[in-house]
């Protein structure tokens, strides 16, 4: 990461018209990247545009990058979400339900409107887990799809990506009222990589997950909408919309904490909500960059007649004030 005290402490995304809002935010200290549900955008550090990658049928969401690449949580499904983006784009498009990692190779977005599926520059992975859940009667667990997504050193030897369920909002049940991320090692994930196509399901059976973990924070709108590693704090920020069950504070964000005490049964790892602190903070939900050293990127996102945007700023941690805004 460059030089934090000289990044610019305030980027603008530019407008675009897309599908929805700003789903994510990441940087490599060189250039920003931006998550607008339908399309990648990558533009330098003052906000100038350098490449996109458009055509998605999807739900692009938390984007996170890594060793060159972008890593998104990429879906497609026929519910009511799923289908107001394909009106939205204006197709009658007929994708099959299917949940997956995709990959962005940074090095070859280099001119506007790039196609997600002819130029080479996406290839995804379908995360078996995640399509039992959302498939199984009644939606496993709460199961929506899947939005949070980071990178961090697992062990010593062992990188990982870390992939959050989405959680369907619904106060009658109680099975619904853990964060449920998956663990699976990055080697595994990039070997298992393959070309994006939209009008079939590649790679259908998927790859598991190492380790499905739960975290009981009581249920959340759809549940971790961006998850992001910090090394500073070495714990995960966890962005989320309000939950409405009255025996739940209700949190907007968790500060997730895997070293806490935990049960494990063969893949599945527990937590209790001891190891999720709870934070009342407006801002992470549409995108957060942790640059290090207790300081971040938040979006700020907004919408005018011309479409939508985002305003990154840039705050700094203080134990006892929370993020300040510099």
């Amino acid at each position: 990461m460059s030089d934090i005290q000289n990044m610019s402490k305030s980027i603008f995304s530019g407008t675009y018209k897309s599908a929805s809002h700003v789903q994510g935010i990441a940087t490599d200290g060189k250039f920003m990247y931006f998550s607008f549900t339908t399309f990648l955008l990558k533009t330098d550090m003052s906000g100038n545009p350098i490449g996109s990658v458009n055509g998605l049928l999807g739900h692009l969401g938390c984007i996170a990058y890594d060793s060159g690449c972008i890593y998104g949580s990429l879906e497609y499904k026929n519910d009511s979400i799923g289908k107001g983006i394909l009106n939205n784009l204006c197709t009658d498009a007929k994708i099959p339900d299917a949940f997956y990692i995709a990959c962005f190779d940074t090095s070859k977005i280099n001119k506007m409107n790039m196609d997600a599926e002819r130029d080479e520059v996406l290839q995804v992975v379908c995360l078996k887990d995640v399509c039992d859940d959302y498939k199984a009667s009644g939606h496993r667990f709460g199961c929506s799809g899947i939005d949070g997504i980071t990178c961090c050193d697992y062990t010593a030897d062992e990188r990982s990506i870390f992939v959050a369920y989405g959680i369907y909002k619904d106060t009658r049940r109680s099975d619904n009222d853990n964060q449920i991320i998956l663990r699976l090692p990055l080697d595994k994930v990039r070997k298992s990589l393959c070309p994006l196509c939209q009008s079939t399901v590649k790679n259908i059976t998927g790859i598991s997950a190492d380790e499905k973990i739960f975290v009981l924070t009581g249920n959340t709108t759809f549940g971790i909408q961006n998850l992001e590693y910090d090394p500073y704090l070495n714990k995960m920020i966890a962005a989320v919309y309000r939950g409405e069950k009255p025996q739940f504070e209700n949190y907007s964000m968790f500060i997730i904490d895997l070293e806490k005490e935990h049960t494990v049964t063969g893949r599945e790892r527990r937590y209790g909500k001891e190891s999720a602190v709870g934070l009342n903070f407006e801002y992470g939900a549409t995108g957060i960059a942790a640059l290090g050293n207790g300081y971040y990127y938040f979006s700020h996102d907004g919408k005018n007649e011309r479409g939508f945007f985002t305003n990154v700023h840039m705050y700094r941690y203080d134990k006892n004030l929370g993020f300040i805004k510099l």
